[in-house]
């Protein structure tokens, strides 16, 4: 099957380019969590430490609840003014919330102008968020061949994946090279300076990087443009679609992809080092999975693989909870984490193909963004929240399930969308 567009650029360089953002993002936004439990002591009042890290979690939760504003503006850039200025401008905002968190003055030095500086990067970190993704996920998708599409969205967890575990590598070399003290006073800073700084390399990659000739074609087609709020009002059954496909797959990886660190630690017993090695390993394995799953998915189809990932995640959610609680041993967090993630990556691989294809080319990136946006802060963003105000591992994975099962409903309601030419603007509608 022929190309969608003719290629300005070459593939690696248009993967490069929405990769290296992408990872600085992903890196700048997990990098809260996985260090979560060092600064809430020092950014929030110490004397009552529980309450330090559920405020740290809440605010990792208002993080999210910026992110569908992220996806209305960063939406309407990437629809109206173009998919690479988008990126450019998301990347700019992701380094420069990491940079307010290395500086952040503490709680005891400054009282709570330090919980309201982490509280204004959170923000700032969850509109570069929120419109990172669906900007990258458009742009990669339409510069794609039509028959790789789910091949190359892969690119783009594989990617982001990358990011995390640079975070959690950090984590991991922090730990075990500085003392306990040394981390409360200073090692937590570290990996959000480093996450600033790689933020001029990747706004030079973004700034070298061609429009996509789907977006310039559209637009020259287009004689009016259409509000951003009309478009995703008009298309309100599609985001409603969004969201319900979403809203399993978020919890369940954010549960075992990035907050496993923080799990294993408080619910399983777990000393941080194993912890942080079991997450490493796991996925370092869905790296290698994603692709495979993206190339099966361009053979057999979006809505097989996307059932068998959240099926398959249902089915053994508490089977494996229950495994990791009967055998201590770091092998099993290891199995258990990279059997979800394997799994995960049947839709993960191709989400962002399978996204893309839903919606026309004028409102791609703000049709599935806002409502995409929306999802993850109601549900990814509050799942350590949820997780650490149950305080019982067994009912949150009910929790899961039930998600689970109503994003496989959804799913089943869709259409099958592989291998569709995006610049026909009646495919994905």
């Amino acid at each position: 099957m022929s190309t969608s567009v003719t290629q300005r650029q070459s593939p690696f360089r248009t993967i490069a380019g929405t990769g290296v953002g992408n990872a600085l993002e992903w890196y700048d936004w997990n990098v809260y969590a996985t260090f979560a439990v060092f600064f809430s002591t020092r950014l929030f009042d110490e004397t009552d430490q529980a309450s330090a890290l559920l405020q740290t979690l809440a605010v990792f939760a208002v993080g999210f609840v910026a992110r569908p504003f992220g996806g209305f503006v960063f939406g309407w850039l990437a629809d109206r003014i173009g998919r690479r200025h988008s990126l450019t401008v998301a990347v700019i905002c992701a380094s420069v919330g990491s940079a307010m968190i290395a500086c952040a003055p503490t709680f005891d030095r400054v009282g709570w102008i330090a919980s309201a500086v982490l509280l204004c990067a959170r923000l700032v970190q969850g509109l570069a968020h929120g419109g990172e993704l669906p900007s990258a996920q458009t742009y990669l998708s339409e510069h794609a061949p039509a028959d790789q599409r789910g091949l190359w969205a892969s690119s783009i967890y594989v990617t982001g994946t990358i990011g995390i575990l640079l975070g959690m590598a950090m984590g991991l070399v922090l730990e075990t090279t500085l003392t306990d003290a040394q981390m409360l006073a200073w090692g937590w800073r570290v990996p959000f300076a480093v996450g600033a700084i790689m933020g001029l390399f990747a706004l030079w990659m973004r700034l070298h990087m061609d429009e996509s000739e789907v977006f310039e074609q559209a637009q020259a087609r287009e004689k009016t443009r259409e509000n951003v709020f009309v478009s995703v009002a008009r298309n309100w059954r599609l985001a409603l679609k969004v969201i319900g496909m979403t809203c399993g797959l978020t919890v369940s990886y954010y549960v075992w992809s990035v907050t496993m660190p923080s799990l294993a630690q408080t619910s399983f017993g777990y000393a941080p080092a194993d912890a942080f090695r079991a997450t490493i390993v796991g996925n370092i394995v869905f790296i290698v999975a994603l692709p495979v799953w993206g190339w099966i998915s361009d053979k057999i189809g979006r809505k097989p693989s996307m059932l068998i990932a959240l099926a398959g995640s249902a089915v053994l959610y508490l089977p494996l909870v229950y495994w990791i609680e009967a055998n201590h041993s770091s092998f099993v967090l290891i199995a258990a984490i990279c059997i979800q993630l394997v799994l995960l990556a049947g839709f993960l691989s191709h989400a962002p193909a399978t996204y893309a294809e839903m919606f026309p080319t004028t409102q791609r990136a703000s049709g599935f963004g806002i409502p995409y946006a929306i999802a993850i802060a109601a549900f990814g963003g509050t799942a350590a929240y949820i997780m650490t105000w149950m305080g019982d591992v067994e009912k949150f994975a009910i929790y899961s399930i039930v998600l689970l099962v109503i994003s496989c409903a959804t799913i089943f309601t869709l259409p099958e969308t592989k291998g569709i030419e995006l610049h026909d603007e009646h495919a994905g509608a």
